[in-house]
């Protein structure tokens, strides 16, 4: 009997005006509707009330009623009981049982015993109740738009198998901050940086970083170095590689010559190093005596360091930070009498951070003892106070004290050294593909663009095709820091690459590889980059826009009552290499207030060009040049042009001369300063030509200097009743400029002939007081 009730076709009818259709009561069957007029039911209850329905009190056995798993049950039923539920709706559509939220009565569910009727507040098991619900949710979604700030979740495409350290740097994040997630997440065993995650563990965790995981192979193909060797104690032995940093004009680059037998600092602009420099100095052992300067072979009782020389000026922050990166020992230079100062502090900082990230140490060298106003124990207490434990002091930071300019103390220092590095230990594996980073780039005339690279893995040769960033490099030539042509260069040694097809960017990564995989990487780095800065501007946009929303009516007003809002002074930059265009640009950015400042519109490497120009023109800007050259040719082009050129060697003077433009574009303030005062003793008439009448009146001056160029203010009865200007001052018939206090003088006003005995004349001059930063 189940299967007939199931399968029922008795119809019945859908009453209406417009249609007398009969559709089957049960609304999964398959039979179609036929035309058969019935009658017009209008009133549910008035019908049931008519027709009450029969109970039985046991159940049919053949029909099983589940209203757990079936939401419309079925049970045993008169025909007739099955009454029409429907209405017309609006424009006549006609609605489905439900549809307004009650429920659809069926004969099993009110008069089984087994179950009990819902009421209409309580959910129910109505499918086509829920559809109705489902619907009317999705047309006020429709309609109601959710306003809110969202965040711009960048694409991120996934290989189908990747490593967890090549995952990290997909992401763009530390692999500490992607394990401590993974760990969170349940993962605490595939944190290891080998291990290989699917694609699917790697798209969950791509979007707990708020990103948008694309599994595409092509498109998430990059080059990686290879992964750390399982025994690296079985390593051969790598030059350590050294970075003296300190404050400016403290005796770094003077320390390294003394040690490589050189003259850098006589040759650098006002004095101080403006560049990161790589040497790789040959040194004896600590038995002998004195220092090989010759760049020669290995021998026995020679060793090779690595020395990084990099700025002590303030603007060089971020060249510093990536010369302590690479770095394995680093020499912290403190002059004597100057003791600790800001750039001092600074490294000491950096140190502190690579320490708890990696095995870096550092060698305290108090330098220029040999003056006489050196204090070498304030400097050293100076020291502790920083937060330098030493080792005289129970600390495990050595301390050498040296002259830079006489050479002592200098073997205890390359004695100090090389204990530091036997104790570190230092190795790198010799047969894997060559990684190394950037230090420096620039345009050299002959070669084109070159790159400073450091290697720290693996040897790199001539002609091995190398990938830093976006640029490509053949490798035509590899030079060392003396400029001799090198057939390899392994860990720790830093070289002159040519043959760059771009010049890359200091800081980036050079990794080793065959031509097609790089180009495949460098289309892609490409790609992710474009993406990237179309992002930047769609967050930049949506910031501004949300920022004029919440700004008020008064700020809005007060902005309009300004010249135009912030004033700013835009700037071409070109230096000689991209280090020093960074550490400047990152200056000058920094330059101003919220009145005026800089802009950047442009930055390059290399010698000022004609499209330099033609762009700081165009967008009403100057051109700064650094170190570099102007041919006579484009400074024509610029003064034709009305762009202003201004070129030097040292930092600082264009740090000065670009606030000096800043300030100059301020707002200035005016000040009035009275210079003298004249009291009126007696009027006199002189007749003039012309039948007429000039009024002089007879004044002594009281205080200061009465000037005829200033403001004449008249002053009655302590009421500025006049201010204007002087037409005549005369002392006995003679004309004069201006008169001393306790003389006697005749005055006449410009436009003004009412002047009373009695009245103060006030001379005042009003002072401009330009802005400041």
């Amino acid at each position: 009997m189940s299967a007939n009730i199931l399968s029922r076709t008795t119809p019945r009818t859908l009453p209406g005006r417009h249609s007398n259709f009969l559709r089957d009561a049960a609304p999964h069957s398959s039979v179609q509707a036929t035309e058969k007029p019935s009658p017009i039911v209008s009133d549910r209850r008035a019908h049931q009330a008519q027709q009450p329905p029969i109970l039985r009190s046991h159940p049919d056995p053949d029909v099983s009623v589940d209203i757990v798993h079936h939401a419309n049950a079925v049970s045993e039923f008169t025909k007739k009981d099955i009454l029409p539920s429907t209405h017309l709706g609006d424009k006549g559509r006609l609605k489905r049982p439900g549809r307004n939220g009650e429920f659809k009565e069926r004969g099993s569910l009110l008069h089984s015993p087994r179950t009990s009727v819902p009421s209409a507040k309580q959910k129910t098991w109505n499918r086509w109740q829920q559809l109705e619900l489902k619907k009317d949710r999705a047309r006020y979604n429709k309609k109601v738009k959710d306003t809110r700030p969202q965040n711009v979740r960048a694409d991120l495409y996934i290989p189908t198998v990747v490593t967890v350290g090549q995952f990290a740097r997909l992401l763009n994040v530390r692999l500490g901050t992607l394990q401590r997630k993974m760990v969170q997440a349940g993962m605490r065993d595939e944190i290891p940086y080998d291990y290989v995650l699917t694609s699917d563990y790697a798209a969950l965790l791509a979007e707990e970083f708020g990103r948008n995981p694309i599994i595409n192979d092509e498109a998430a193909f990059d080059l990686y170095p290879p992964p750390p060797h399982p025994t690296p104690h079985l390593l051969p032995l790598r030059p350590p590689v050294v970075t003296i940093m300190g404050h400016v004009d403290h005796g770094k680059t003077t320390l390294l010559d003394t040690l490589r037998s050189s003259s850098v600092a006589a040759s650098e602009a006002g004095g101080i190093t403006q560049h990161i420099g790589a040497f790789c100095v040959p040194v004896t052992s600590p038995s002998d005596s004195g220092l090989d300067a010759t760049y020669t072979n290995n021998t026995s009782d020679e060793r090779l360091i690595t020395f990084l020389d990099t700025p002590g000026h303030a603007a060089f922050s971020a060249m510093r930070a990536r010369g302590t990166s690479v770095t394995d020992i680093v020499i912290l230079v403190v002059a004597a009498d100057d003791g600790v100062m800001p750039q001092t502090l600074e490294v000491i900082d950096l140190v502190n951070r690579e320490k708890d990230r990696g095995n870096v140490g550092m060698v305290v060298a108090i330098n220029k003892v040999d003056k006489e106003a050196a204090n070498v124990a304030k400097t050293k207490q100076a020291l502790l106070a920083a937060n330098v434990s030493l080792e005289e002091y129970g600390g495990d930071v050595p301390c050498v004290e040296v002259s830079g300019l006489t050479g002592r103390g200098l073997p205890d220092l390359i004695e100090t050294l090389a204990l530091m590095a036997d104790v570190m230990d230092l190795r790198a594996e010799r047969d894997c593909s060559a990684v190394g980073y950037v230090l420096e780039s620039k345009v050299q005339k002959g070669l084109g663009p070159v790159a400073t690279v450091l290697v720290s893995r693996g040897i790199l040769t001539p002609g091995t095709p190398l990938l830093a960033g976006t640029s490509i490099s053949s490798t035509r030539m590899l030079l060392s820091s003396f400029s001799q042509p090198l057939l390899s260069a392994g860990p720790g040694t830093p070289v002159l690459v040519t043959g760059w097809k771009s010049l890359p960017a200091a800081g980036d990564e050079v990794l080793a590889s065959n031509e097609a995989d790089i180009k495949r990487a460098k289309a892609n780095r490409l790609r992710k980059k474009s993406t990237d800065e179309v992002l930047q501007d769609v967050e930049a946009l949506n910031a501004m826009r949300k920022a004029d929303r919440e700004k008020s009516p008064a700020d809005e007003q007060t902005q309009s009552k300004g010249e135009g809002g912030k004033r700013e002074l835009k700037i071409v930059v070109k230096g000689d290499v991209s280090g020093s265009v960074e550490a400047l640009v990152g200056a000058l950015e920094g330059t101003g207030n919220h009145l005026a400042g800089v802009r950047i519109v442009s930055t390059g490497v290399g010698d000022v060009t004609e499209s330099d120009i033609m762009m700081a023109k165009s967008v009403d800007a100057m051109v700064v040049a650094f170190s570099v050259s102007i041919p006579r040719s484009i400074q024509s082009i610029a003064s034709q042009n009305g762009v202003v050129v201004h070129m030097s060697d040292i930092i600082y003077r264009v740090m000065d001369h670009i606030q000096d433009c800043v300030v100059s574009m301020l707002p200035c303030t005016y000040e009035t300063k009275v210079v003298g005062e004249a009291t009126v003793i007696q009027l006199f008439d002189i007749h003039m030509k012309g039948k007429i009448t000039k009024k002089i009146a007879g004044c002594r001056v009281g205080n200061g200097v009465v000037e005829k160029t200033c403001t004449a203010r008249v002053i009655r009865e302590g009421q500025v009743i006049h201010e204007g200007t002087l037409r005549t001052l005369r002392h006995l018939k003679k004309e004069v400029t201006e008169v001393g206090k306790g003389t006697e003088c005749g005055i006449n006003l410009l436009d003004f002939d009412d002047l009373h005995e009695g009245d103060m004349v006030q001379m005042v001059k009003t002072i401009e007081i330009p802005g400041k930063l």
